[in-house]
């Protein structure tokens, strides 16, 4: 008799020491989730925002449009300005990572980094928003067809 209580309670500490594994191993798998999805939130302050100073100036997403005509490229430096209604602020980004084509004066644009002391934003990271616009292709008029089109431009 004494062995078969042994035996249940040595089946009782695997049990105990398997189930305590899997929940470390659950509690591991969940911390990174989570971890992982605050890392990948997306969000971004306005120029505004920025600086009317409702924002920490500490490590920053900013959006807004690039000021035309504020692109000027030095080497591997590129500085421009962003802005929201009359409010830009100056950015200067240094990296070797290629921008994209829709990088222009006009368009929509995310930088990433630090808002510095004198008011120059330095990006670490530039993204630019695609601003095309899609639109419908145009409803021929009504009791014309193709064929009589091409056939009207031989004449």
């Amino acid at each position: 008799m004494p062995e078969r209580k042994v035996r249940l309670v040595a089946n009782k500490n695997k049990k105990l020491k398997f189930g305590i594994g899997i929940a470390i191993i659950l509690v591991a798998v969940g911390w990174e989730a989570v971890s992982g999805f605050q890392e990948s939130k997306t969000y971004y302050v306005t120029v505004k925002e920025l600086t009317s100073g409702k924002v920490s100036h500490e490590h920053v997403r900013v959006g807004g449009v690039i000021v035309p005509g504020s692109i000027h490229r030095s080497g591997q430096s590129l500085t421009f300005r962003i802005s929201q209604d009359d409010i830009s602020i100056p950015v200067t980004y240094v990296g070797n990572e290629t921008l994209p084509d829709d990088f222009k004066g006009g368009a929509n644009a995310i930088v990433e980094g630090d808002y510095t002391a004198d008011g120059t934003f330095r990006a670490q990271q530039v993204q630019a928003k695609c601003a095309s616009k899609y639109k419908a292709v145009p409803v021929a008029p009504t009791g014309t067809n193709v064929a009589s089109k091409v056939a009207s431009y031989g004449e």
